[in-house]
Formats: structure tokens, sequence, C-alpha cells
């Protein structure tokens, strides 16, 4: 039996921080995992950008309310949570997701938080454990399932790698350059392709 352990940004919805960039022409917030591949190098200088600009977490949640899933997004879970379970593995926040899992139709989500104070500043993020990714695909396996994972950046490589059938979906050439072996999706039709092949093989065997 299989369980998809997909990424959220980039795969069912554009990138948060980048909308936060936009909104507030602040382009350094625009790097994103697909940039750096440490996330606490990341984290920390978005924290330290959001200090310096007085930025509220009241300001990034304006900007989530407003964003939509990526097109065909919502129809592809619909057509996947006919042939499995989903669980979305992300490194966003629950303080950021709620709006957006709403519009995906409530999906499972596996997240981080983030520490707040009582002006609304972010003060810290807090991971559920290192490696969630990996670490939830690992579970899983554990319990007997077969995982397919789903990502598009650095900080996904190691849940792709240790699942059952890792797919890239439209990620960054140089993600695809690092990882030559991993195959890849540019839509959700592709991806249903793959996993459709994946699922016709497990039957036959």
């Amino acid at each position: 039996m299989y369980i998809l352990c997909s990424d959220l940004e980039g795969v069912f919805v554009p990138e948060i921080w980048i909308n936060v960039a936009k909104h507030t022409g602040i382009d350094e917030l625009k790097l994103t995992t697909r940039d750096i591949n440490d996330y606490d190098v990341l984290m920390k200088r978005r924290l330290d950008i959001l200090r310096k600009h007085n930025l509220t977490i009241h300001v990034i949640q304006q900007v989530i309310a407003g964003i939509k899933p990526l097109p065909g997004a919502v129809e592809f879970i619909s057509w996947l949570r006919k042939r499995m379970e989903l669980i979305v593995v992300s490194d966003t926040y629950a303080e950021f997701a709620n709006p957006i899992m709403e519009k995906l139709g409530r999906p499972t989500l596996f997240c981080n938080s983030l520490t707040i104070d009582h002006l609304g500043n972010i003060t810290d993020y807090n991971l559920r454990q290192p490696d969630g990714k990996r670490k939830v695909a690992e579970a899983l396996q554990n319990l007997n399932f077969k995982v397919i994972g789903v990502g598009d950046s650095y900080n996904d490589i190691n849940m792709l790698r240790i699942a059952d059938s890792g797919i890239l979906y439209r990620p960054p050439h140089n993600v695809i350059n690092d990882n030559p072996d991993l195959p890849v999706a540019g839509s959700y039709e592709e991806l249903k392709k793959i996993i459709s092949a994946k699922l016709e093989t497990e039957t036959i065997v």
C-alpha cells in the first residue's frame, strides 16, 4: 500500500516567501530552499530581514490569504486521493498554512511552528524535528507502507532518496543537475503518469 508524501510550496501552491517579497518589495526574501540548501541559514536570514523591516506575522498572513493553489493542484489532489493517502510534509509553519490547506481541501499536513511575541514579531522558528521530511517517510516505511515522495527543492531530497519512489516536480535546473537520477515531472499530468505506472507495476507484481 502506497502513501504519497509531498512538499507544499512549489508543488501545490506558489512559494510563500516569494509572494511576501513581491508584496513588500524586499527582494532578498525571494531566496528559498531552491537557492540555499541549508534551511537554518535561510531561516535565520529571513528572520533578520523581518526584524530589520519591522514585518510582523500579520503582514505575512495578509499575503498568504491572497495565495491561490497552483492551477490544477486541487484537481490533482482529488485524483490522487482516490488512489492513495496524501500527507503534505512541509517546512512551512502552522501559522502560515491554515488558509492554504483550506483551499486544498484539508489534506493532512506535517509542518513546523513559529515563536511570536505579543506584538506579532516572529522571534524564532521551531522545527518539529531535524530532517523531518525524511523521518516521516522512514516512519511510514516502518509501518509497512510504501512511500512515493514528491518535491522540488534541496530540502526535499533526503525524503525523495529514502522513499520507495522519489519524484522531482518542476524543480529548478540546479536541483535537477545535482540529482540527475531522479525522475522529473513538469506537470500534474506527467506526475499522474509516473504515479500510475508505479501503481500498475505494483499490481502486476
